[in-house]
């Protein structure tokens, strides 16, 4: 079996090129079909889509158009957690007949945010094409229209994808070689509003191969799919009240047993309380897991305040630009979510790192204490 290196890791071959061609005339036949007569757009979300849409977009022999958008990540406020923002739509989508094209969809988060953002132009239909699918991580009720091939939950690079930035450039596509592991690696990222979280998360999603748990974008995906704890949140919120752990629980349950056979997973944003963490350490055990270690980004508030206006400069969030709003978000933290660090201090699972300087910094000195575990 063809096997490749990439950085630290080694994989061995899934798709040859030849295949993958193969897949990609076969997804093009299928547009083509569906769409001829409707002049369809192709939006191409970067980075990893680049090679399959630009393959794609040769074989499909109707009229249509392509653009390459990209999601823009920045810290919402301590409710709504990570928020991702298209950038680079400059084409009037009203009315249209929109194909949105991924490299490959897992969770479907992503590819939830992506059309709701898209729903406001007012198109007059969005398709989903991805070159892969992972149907047992997959989350929405929403259809992905065209798949090239469904995959399971194992980590890829090659045609686009890559591992921390590379591999992107190989024909084929391959699988990680798994390692075995005595037991999943569970990080708890804590840290004040603006300290970059969100950031941090990705890269270290992407090193350690886990799974994100955003309780904001759990939160609105089962307010999306209309579930029944969906439902409930969504009572409690319109009447102004917090969702209560119970319910937040049993959406993450549900998330943790859709992805069983994960490496681990990265917690951001829970718990915020003591009640929390002592609920999160419960539901795990009875999986038979833990919480291996809470690393902590230790910033100042007058460096999550500066950084936080410089953000709102972008973001536009009147939340992002009032020192007043900050300062009460950095005193709830203070006085409500900081104590957490106590309970995972008398747990001896509980490190912090120095947040401040670039990114690639702060980044190393997380690896060097998560490696540990």
């Amino acid at each position: 079996m063809k096997r490749v290196k990439v950085l630290d890791k080694e994989f061995s071959l899934s798709i040859p090129s030849a295949q993958i061609q193969e897949i990609v005339e076969k997804l093009a036949k299928r547009i083509e079909k569906d769409m001829k007569g409707k002049d369809p757009i192709l939006l191409v979300i970067l980075n990893g889509s680049f090679l399959f849409a630009s393959d794609l977009y040769r074989k499909i022999d109707i009229d249509c158009q392509i653009s390459f958008l990209k999601l823009a990540s920045y810290q919402g406020s301590a409710t709504t957690g990570q928020v991702k923002q298209l950038i680079g739509l400059n084409e009037n989508l009203k009315d249209k007949s929109v194909i949105v094209v991924e490299d490959i969809v897992d969770t479907g988060i992503t590819l939830d945010n992506i059309i709701r953002q898209l729903k406001s132009h007012e198109p007059a239909e969005i398709k989903v094409a991805t070159m892969l699918f992972k149907p047992e991580s997959y989350l929405m009720n929403y259809p992905v229209d065209y798949v090239g091939m469904e995959i399971p939950n194992d980590f890829v690079v090659g045609y686009g994808l890559d591992y921390n930035g590379y591999g992107r450039n190989l024909d084929d596509i391959y699988q990680l070689i798994e390692t075995k592991k005595s037991e999943k690696l569970n990080v708890v990222l804590f840290g004040p509003p603006g300290a970059g979280k969100g950031t941090q998360a990705q890269s270290l999603l992407r090193e350690y191969d886990l799974i994100h748990i955003s309780t904001g974008d759990i939160l609105r995906m089962e307010i999306a799919d209309e579930t029944a704890l969906g439902i409930e949140a969504k009572k409690r919120i319109e009447k102004g009240e917090l969702v209560p752990d119970s319910i937040v629980i049993g959406m993450i349950s549900r998330i943790l047993d859709k992805n069983a056979n994960a490496n681990g997973f990265i917690f951001d944003g829970f718990p915020r309380t003591k009640v929390q963490a002592v609920e999160l350490d419960k539901l795990l055990k009875e999986k038979g897991w833990e919480i291996n270690v809470m690393v902590t980004l230790d910033v100042s508030d007058n460096e999550v305040v500066r950084r936080i206006l410089i953000r709102g400069k972008d973001s536009g969030r009147a939340d992002d630009q009032s020192i007043d709003v900050i300062l009460n978000r950095l005193k709830v933290y203070h006085e409500i979510t900081a104590p957490v660090i106590e309970h995972y201090k008398a747990h001896k699972k509980y490190q912090s790192v120095e947040g401040t300087g670039n990114i690639e910094d702060v980044f190393a000195r997380l690896c060097a204490i998560i490696d540990e575990y």
